[in-house]
């Protein structure tokens, strides 16, 4: 397997999903996530069971990436790891697994900001990134539009003033009683519906590309509250399929503007959300009538996952860029914007 490139072994445990993936150069060999369903009956993630469940899945996984693969532990060059931001109890199984193997093996030790791994995530196996472009991060904790300049020079020009849009998702299952997690269930059951059904509320401000959801699922709320069960039931998929719509329309709007504005030519999705059908279609029709090229990352690529770990790994290598063994997880880390 050795050649001239580095064999990078990425951790993901920033939330309820417990991931390693194995880089090899840019080139992804294999990786492993597994979803800890323990938290779906209590409709959304309990932090203390997110943390034993890492420390439960991890030496697991490892044995079975590597059994997969056919790779020696000896054979790793480094160890990439999440570092926030996240919970802070499952960032803290994972920074510390990351760390034990760094010291037996005495390979480097890279922490990662999980915000920008899901940025670069569309681009896993390219060895030239196509800078400038402009990056809808869309997922249950961040909306943001990010200007990157280069790979370590971004600006922030446009985020949530309060709910994520994949917060606003779960908040609206939950009121519709569909479940969790509510984001790919209002997809899916927007599939079947009426997006015009009813006309939810959009937020705009007068300047600038910040985003508001919180009024859209307080829309939500008030619109069922008076309405049966039996005509919620009955009206379900049409109701998710508009406010999925109110909620689209905001961040494909947006992002186009800016990019617009910016004389931008590339758009990236990344994050959870960024797996929404209906975003992906929207922002894909909207831009090509304006000369945009899209990215969107494979839908493996959306949710939490450690090849973006490993991948941004592979870039600190690269730059001996490593991190100290008294490196400490920062649940609320923010990307080191550069104006």
């Amino acid at each position: 397997m050795k050649n001239n490139k580095s064999l990078i072994l990425g951790i993901e445990t920033s939330c309820d999903e417990t991931a390693l993936a194995i880089m090899h150069g840019f080139e992804l060999i294999h990786q492993i996530t597994a979803t800890q369903w323990i938290h779906e009956e209590y409709g959304g993630v309990v932090p203390e069971y997110a943390s034993r469940e890492h420390e439960k899945l991890l030496p697991a996984i490892l044995d079975e990436i590597l059994n997969k693969t056919a790779i020696e532990l000896s054979e790793f060059d480094g160890i990439a790891v999440t570092r926030g931001p996240g919970l802070a109890g499952s960032l803290l199984v994972g920074l510390s697994f990351a760390k034990g193997l760094a010291v037996a093996l005495d390979i480097p030790l890279y922490g990662i900001n999980h915000i920008e791994g899901h940025i670069f995530a569309n681009f896993i196996g390219q060895e030239l990134l196509p800078t400038p472009f402009l990056c809808l991060l869309v997922s249950g904790g961040h909306t943001q539009i990010v200007h990157v300049k280069s790979m370590e020079d971004f600006s922030l020009i446009g985020t949530s003033r309060d709910d994520a849009a994949g917060e606003a998702f779960d908040k609206v299952a939950r009121l519709l009683g569909i479940g969790y997690p509510g984001g790919p269930l209002i997809d899916k059951l927007s599939q079947s519906g009426n997006a015009k059904f009813h006309h939810f509320p959009r937020t705009n401000f007068k300047e600038g590309y910040d985003f508001s959801f919180s009024g859209l699922k307080t829309s939500v709320m008030y619109y069922v509250k008076d309405k049966s069960p039996e005509f919620i039931n009955e009206n379900l998929a049409d109701i998710a399929a508009s406010f999925q719509e109110a909620v689209v329309d905001a961040l494909v709007g947006h992002a186009i503007k800016a990019a617009t504005d910016l004389k931008l030519n590339r758009i990236v999705l990344a994050g959870g959300v960024a797996a929404n059908t209906r975003l992906r279609e929207k922002i894909s029709t909207k831009s090509k009538t304006l000369h945009i090229k899209v990215y969107q990352p494979e839908l493996h690529y959306c949710t939490d996952n450690a090849a973006m770990i490993a991948y941004l790994g592979y870039w600190k290598h690269l730059k001996k860029d490593a991190s100290s063994l008294a490196m400490k997880a920062i649940p609320n880390l923010k990307l080191s914007f550069r104006n």
